[in-house]
C-alpha cells in the first residue's frame, strides 16, 4: 500500500527469499507454521494507520461500557457459563478488511472482533524474520504502535500472559496442542516465556486445585492462559478429562472463556461507528433485506470461519433452527489494495489490543495481517496460490 516500499520488495523478490524466511521462523519457533505464510509484510500509510487508530477507538469506547458489558451476559450460553468471570477484559482484537471509501481513500471496515487471544507471540516473532530477510528499517514502518519497541511488546505480554506468578505455574491450555494448526503460537510462547502448552485432557484436579505432570513432578497452576473453543471441544467428546471447565477452581484466568462469547460477533449489532457494517442478529431481524445477495449470514460462535455464508437466500434464512445464534451483516468489499508480483491482494488487518488492568485503558499494540487472492480470505479459499497467507502489518505513523 505503500507504492515505493512495495516495489522495492517486488523487484528484489526471489524465490529463495522465501525459502529463507520459512527457515528462519523454523530457526526461531522450532517449525514451520501449519498454515501458509505470506511472502512479506503489508505496508500501512500513514492516513490509514490513523483510520484504524481511531476505529479501534472508537469500537473500544463502545464496548467497554458498563452498559454494554451488561448486556454481554446475555451472549453466553447457559450450558458455556464458567463460574468468576473477570468483571473487565484483558484484551481485544478486532479484524478490518481494507477497502475503498466513496472518496477512493483506503478505508478499514470491521469484519469480526474477539474477546479471545490471538498468535501474540507468534507475530513478534514473524516481525522480526521479515526485518532481518527482507532489511527492512525504521523508516519502512514497525509493527508496533503506542509507542512501543520490540522489547516492551515481550514484557508486556509476559505481563498478560503470566500476571504476578512464575511461568512454570503458568499454562496454556488448548485441545490437543502439538496438532492445532496454531501451534506455532504456542511453542514461541513456550520459548519465548517458559510457558508450558498443555492438552485439557493432561489438567489433574483435586478439589479447586488444579496442576499437571512435568518431568514426572506435580506442578500447580496457578493461571491458565486460554486458547481453548467451547465450538471444537463441543466437537471433539474423545476428549474426556478429569476437570470439567464449568467446575471453580482456584486458578487466575486470562482470557476467561466467557469473553470469547461476550466481546463477539454478538457485538457488532451494538456498535455504530462509520468503520462498522450494518449488522443484525437474526433474532432481531424485523424485516428480511431486499437485497440479500449485499449480505453475509454468519454462526456467532463457530471458529476459523466455518458456517460462513455469502450467498444468502430467503429460503436459507427460514431454515435456520436458532436465528439467535446467528448474525446477517452487510457484505465488505474487500479491494485487492497490494501489488504483489502476481496481481492484486486483498488484504485483511487484525489490530491486537491489551487493556491495562489498573487503569482498563486500551492500548493498541499490534497486529496481525492476512493476504488472499481468492473469494474470501480463509486458507481454504486460497489454496494452490503465493503471495496469500498469514502476515504482519508494518505500520507508517
Amino acid at each position: 500500500m505503500i507504492r515505493d516500499i512495495r516495489q522495492r520488495i517486488n523487484e528484489s523478490y526471489r524465490p529463495g527469499l522465501y525459502v529463507h524466511l520459512l527457515d528462519e521462523l523454523k530457526a526461531r519457533i522450532g517449525e514451520v507454521p501449519d498454515f501458509r505464510v505470506a511472502e512479506s509484510p503489508v505496508f500501512v500509510p500513514a492516513d490509514l494507520t490513523q483510520k484504524l487508530q481511531q476505529a479501534c477507538r472508537e469500537i473500544c469506547d463502545q464496548l467497554l461500557t458498563p452498559e454494554y458489558l451488561k448486556i454481554s451476559h446475555q451472549a453466553v450460553p447457559t450450558h458455556q457459563d464458567v463460574p468468576n468471570c473477570s468483571a473487565f477484559p484483558e484484551l481485544l482484537v478486532l479484524d478490518f478488511g481494507i477497502t475503498h471509501s466513496s472518496d477512493g481513500q483506503l478505508h478499514p471496515m470491521l469484519i469480526e472482533l474477539q474477546g479471545f487471544p490471538s498468535l501474540f507471540a507468534y507475530q513478534s516473532i514473524l516481525a522480526q524474520s521479515y526485518q532481518k530477510i527482507w532489511g527492512l528499517t525504521p523508516s519502512d514502518g514497525s509493527a508496533y504502535l503506542s509507542g512501543y519497541a520490540h522489547e516492551q511488546y515481550v514484557g508486556r505480554l509476559q505481563q498478560l500472559i503470566c500476571g504476578t506468578h512464575a511461568p512454570k505455574h503458568v499454562v496454556l491450555l488448548e485441545i490437543d496442542p502439538k496438532h492445532q494448526k496454531t501451534r506455532a503460537d504456542f511453542y514461541a510462547t513456550e520459548r519465548m516465556f517458559g510457558v508450558t502448552p498443555c492438552c485439557l485432557s493432561d489438567i489433574h484436579r483435586s478439589g479447586r486445585e488444579l496442576f499437571y505432570i512435568k518431568d514426572g513432578h506435580r506442578v500447580p497452576i496457578h493461571r491458565v492462559y486460554n486458547r481453548i473453543i467451547f465450538d471444537e471441544l463441543e466437537q471433539r467428546p474423545e476428549y474426556i478429562r478429569a476437570w470439567d471447565l464449568l467446575d471453580p477452581i482456584d486458578a487466575e484466568w486470562v482470557s476467561h472463556p466467557n469473553w470469547y462469547f461476550r466481546l463477539s460477533k454478538f457485538s457488532l449489532p451494538y456498535l455504530d461507528s462509520p468503520f462498522v457494517p450494518q449488522s443484525h442478529l437474526l433474532s432481531q431481524l424485523t424485516q428480511v433485506p431486499d437485497d440479500l445477495s449485499s449480505w453475509v449470514l454468519k454462526p456467532l460462535y463457530s471458529f476459523a470461519g466455518s458456517g460462513v455464508q455469502v450467498d444468502v437466500t430467503p429460503e436459507m434464512l427460514d431454515q435456520i433452527e436458532h436465528p439467535e445464534h446467528y448474525l446477517l451483516q452487510r457484505k465488505v468489499h474487500y479491494e485487492p489494495v497490494v501489488n504483489s508480483p502476481s496481481g492484486g491482494v486483498k488484504v485483511e488487518i487484525r489490530m491486537m489490543i491489551f487493556i491495562d488492568p489498573i487503569s482498563r485503558r486500551p492500548e493498541i499494540i499490534t497486529n496481525l495481517a492476512r493476504f488472499s487472492r481468492g473469494k474470501l480470505i480463509g486458507v481454504r479459499y486460497n489454496e494452490g496460490l503465493d503471495w496469500v497467507g498469514g502476515s504482519s502489518a508494518f505500520f507508517v505513523e
